[in-house]
Order: C-alpha cells, then structure tokens, then sequence
C-alpha cells in the first residue's frame, strides 16, 4: 500500500471510530476502537520508514588530511616596507612621484629648495680655485728663488760675492718653499670644502634607492620638513614575498627548516592555495597577535616562522594566510554504524 492509501484508510477508521462510540453496540465499538489505534501505529512507522529512506547512505565516510601544524601567517617582504624622510631639513620645492608609480633605483622622489646649498657650492669653488692660483704663483716663484740663492753662494765660494745677499737669497728660496706647501695644504682643504658643498647639495634631493612601487606620500610642495618630521614616503621594494607564520610554541620542535607547507587565503572555503617551504624558525617567543579570539591572543605564545613560495607570488602585503605544515596524511576511512 502507497503513504496516501494508508491515510485514507486511518481517516476512515477513526471516522468509524467515532460513530461507534456513539452507537449503543459496545463490542462492535471496541473492536473498531482497535483497529484505529493498529492504523495509527502503522501511520508512525510508515513515517520513520520514509525518513530513512530520505537520509544519504554512504559506504565509507570522507577521508581527512592531517598536518603536522597549522598556524596563522600574513604576506610580508624581506626587511618589510621602506619609510624615506628627507635627509636634510627644508622647504620642499618638488614631489616627483604619486601613490602608486613605480620607480627605479637612483629615481627622484623630492627635492628641497636648492638655492642654499647652490650658493655654498659656488663659494667653495671660489675658494678652490682663489687657492689654486696662489699655488701657481708660487710654482712660478719658487724656482727662480732657488736658483738665485745657488748662484750667490756660487760666487761666495769663488771670493767674486757678498755672503750677506747670498744668505738672504737663500732665506727667501727657503720662505717660498713653505709658502708652496702651504698653499698645497689650502688646495687640498678648499678641495674638500668643495666636496662637502657639493654632498650637502645632492642630500636636499631624496632618491629611490631601489626599484620598488610607491605606497604612500605625505608631502606637499612648499611644506617644511626635517629628518624628525617623520616619512614622506613608503615604498615596497620588488622582493620575493614570503609568509611570516606565528607558531605555536608546542609546535616548535616538529618543524624544521626545508619542510614543505601549503598556504591558502584566510577568506574561507574555495580559497586559493600556494605551496611554500619554510627558511627559518625564530628563536625569541611572543605573543600571537594574528589570533582573532582576544583570550587566546592574551595567552598564547609563538615563535616566528618565515617561510619562502616555492613559485613567485604577486600577493598583497598583509594579506592573512593559514599554513598548513607537512605533507598531508589521510587518516583511515571510518565505516558508518549499522
């Protein structure tokens, strides 16, 4: 009999049932009353049957990987981001570069107000060249000094020269042999004066020390800056991204460096996966702060593990990962119950 048939038949009965209570036969309305109750018992069973018969039967359950340990992580670079200040303190006079250029090493990224330090390099190549020349004068006098004084007390020693003029001859050869030494001396001061100059004028210029892609400016031109005003700019540097995990401390002896590790977004199912292998586990405990769940950041302890993408990845700094230690292990298949 189908489901609707056996409801058809309890509704009879129990539409029988009535009318026999009110019949003055009482055997023949104890019987049906009967029967009604033996159709209400075979509509629950027919009820659990059908829920049965819905539920999913499966031979064996779902295998389930087993790592061995699982730790939260983020995207970070060797060195992390890099924050420029203006080595020098100035106005600035140009911003070259906006959020989000790419630059390359040796690129202008802002330049303070040059006149200054212009205006103290032409003055020390004044200076330079003033000192040069006084070198020349007396790489000029200097020889022709010498040479006097030898021919004097040449004509001393000959009994045909005055002893005094050949004295004060050579007196004056040897005042202007000094003389040249100390204008060497000033050429070689005025000389590093000069490069002094010229170093503090490449300092009110801030350049890209490497190629890198330009996170953040904060400044504007005509605003005053210094080396204590804070950064101008955040630049991240083209590095290989690597995964910085906070490990449990009580998984710090099971992993090793060269292990393997699968990495996959903290954005829930469906997230990409990345393989990775780990470079370095730290050696100084802190806490977790990658942990969502203020109890357990307040009470864990982990040690820093960092680990390399086995294939480059263009990932966002920051970016929450889980890592997944170890080759996964499937564990055996549990059969349901009967």
């Amino acid at each position: 009999m189908s489901p609707s048939s056996i409801s058809q038949f309890v509704r009879r009965l129990l539409i029988m049932k009535l009318s026999a209570l009110r019949s003055p036969r009482r055997p023949q309305a104890m019987m049906l009353s009967r029967l009604a109750c033996l159709a209400v018992s075979l509509l629950w069973l027919l009820a659990a049957c059908s829920k049965s018969a819905d539920a999913p039967t499966t031979g064996t359950a779902k295998p389930v990987a087993t790592y061995a340990a699982v730790a939260r992580g983020k995207i970070d670079i060797e060195g992390g981001l890099l924050t420029l200040s203006m080595p020098r303190e100035g106005t600035l006079a140009k911003v070259a570069v906006h959020e989000g250029d790419r630059v390359k090493q040796g690129q202008l990224l802002a330049a303070l107000d040059t006149e200054p330090a212009t205006l103290a390099v032409e003055g020390a190549q004044a200076q330079l060249e003033q000192a040069q020349a006084q070198l020349k004068l007396l790489d000029i006098q200097q020889p022709v000094a010498k040479q006097r004084a030898q021919r004097l007390m040449a004509a001393v020693a000959a009994g045909a020269g005055d002893g005094q003029s050949a004295d004060d001859a050579r007196e004056a050869s040897a005042q202007l042999e000094a003389g040249h030494a100390a204008a060497d001396a000033a050429v070689r001061m005025a000389s590093q004066k000069l490069a002094e100059a010229r170093y503090e004028l490449k300092q009110r210029s801030l350049l890209a020390p490497f190629d890198a892609d330009v996170v953040q400016v904060s400044a504007q031109p005509g605003a005053s800056v210094s080396p204590s005003s804070g950064p101008l700019f955040t630049l991240l540097p083209e590095k290989p991204r690597i995964v910085r995990a906070e490990l449990n401390e009580s998984f710090v002896g099971v992993i090793q460096p060269g292990m393997h590790a699968d990495v996959v977004a903290d954005s829930g199912s469906g997230a990409a996966q990345w393989s990775a292998h780990v470079l370095r586990i730290g050696q100084v405990y802190g806490p977790a702060t990658l942990e969502n769940d203020p109890q357990i950041r307040a009470n864990a302890r982990t040690v820093e593990c960092v680990l390399a993408f086995d294939q480059p990845q263009d990932l966002r700094i920051g970016q929450r990962v889980i890592v997944r230690f170890g080759v996964p292990k499937t564990a055996a298949p549990v059969s349901p119950k009967d």
